[in-house]
């Protein structure tokens, strides 16, 4: 059976689709990363499996139990880490776990030695006995996951986790999250960064407006997408023309990149027309440094599938 299952999930706000019938399985012990961009539906959908909002139609399920019909048994068996910081800035780390512990129903004793373990595996003892309003974001954004985790989920929610935080955070948020999977948790993430689900994800669904524009694996997404061209040109003012003259053989801009010389197309199927883009380019006088196919990349299908370029930061 399934973790999470959804059935021409639905939610309206008046006359306005948010979420239009969405359907989803996760299999449990897997990570699954709901990918599109600002506004596209995802963190309404994990509001809905979370019990936090009612469909306006369709149903799902999570661990078997129905998110409407039987909210307080799939309450008590997931974790839910938001956009926000959910922690008290005014409490320390200890103070804030102790209070989710005891909401969750550990008496005090079991509540201390539950945040003791909790606080050492996620290597924030040293730090326990300060207030949160001290921390760093990396250090409360852990806090926040831990937080999360008090309940021992079977599954866990984690809407845009990493937002605004450093690289070497967000890896270390990286590594926590693998290590919930290889406890069994099912974990559903939704995130902008596609390096992110790069890493992460087992299977991906990507939402444009509401409505499922892809799902599947990550390769299998990035396969039907088709392969990739890089190019890198002397000088950037002309990467106007660079995209017209491949764009003549099919190529679509993909992946942005911080260079203003450095350019990314995918293709649809296998083949690129290497050596006439080449030729094309001296024609027009355009002075090419490095050219290559390259397999197409989430980004690329991220944009192929939505129009929409991703608003990630590279780590």
């Amino acid at each position: 059976m399934p973790a999470i299952e959804a059935e021409s999930l639905t939610r309206c706000y008046g006359k306005r689709r948010v979420v239009d019938g969405v359907n989803l399985s996760v299999p449990a012990g897997t990570v699954h990363a709901l990918l599109g961009p600002n506004g596209s539906g995802k963190t309404t959908i994990v509001r809905m499996l979370a019990t936090l909002l009612r469909p306006s139609a369709g149903s799902a399920r999570v661990l078997g139990f129905d998110t409407v019909l039987a909210a307080a048994q799939v309450k008590k068996n997931i974790g839910l880490v938001g956009q926000f910081h959910a922690v008290d800035p005014r409490l320390t780390g200890a103070e804030n776990l102790a209070m989710f512990a005891r909401l969750n129903g550990y008496a005090a004793k079991a509540a201390r030695l539950h945040v003791g373990e909790l606080l050492e595996r996620f290597e924030l003892l040293d730090a326990a006995d300060r207030q949160v309003q001290t921390y760093s974001g990396g250090m409360r954004r852990r806090l926040d996951i831990v937080a999360g985790m008090v309940v021992r989920p079977a599954v866990l929610f984690l809407d845009e986790p990493t937002t605004g935080l450093d690289p070497r955070s967000r890896h270390e948020i990286y590594e926590y999250v693998r290590s919930f999977v290889n406890d069994g948790t099912t974990v559903v993430l939704t995130t902008q960064y596609l390096d992110e689900a790069d890493k992460l994800a087992d299977s991906v669904t990507i939402i444009d407006a509401g409505k499922i524009v892809a799902a599947g694996t990550r390769d299998g997404i990035v396969e039907a997408v088709g392969t990739g061209l890089d190019v890198v040109i002397a000088d950037g003012r002309r990467c106007g023309e660079v995209a017209e003259i491949v764009g003549r053989f099919g190529g679509r801009p993909g992946a942005s990149h911080d260079s203003a010389t450095e350019l990314s197309f995918a293709f649809d199927g296998q083949s690129i027309a290497l050596l006439p883009i080449l030729r094309a380019l001296d024609d027009a006088g355009i002075a090419v440094q490095d050219i290559g196919r390259r397999r197409a990349t989430l980004d690329d299908a991220f944009l192929a599938l939505t129009g929409h370029a991703s608003e990630r930061i590279s780590a």
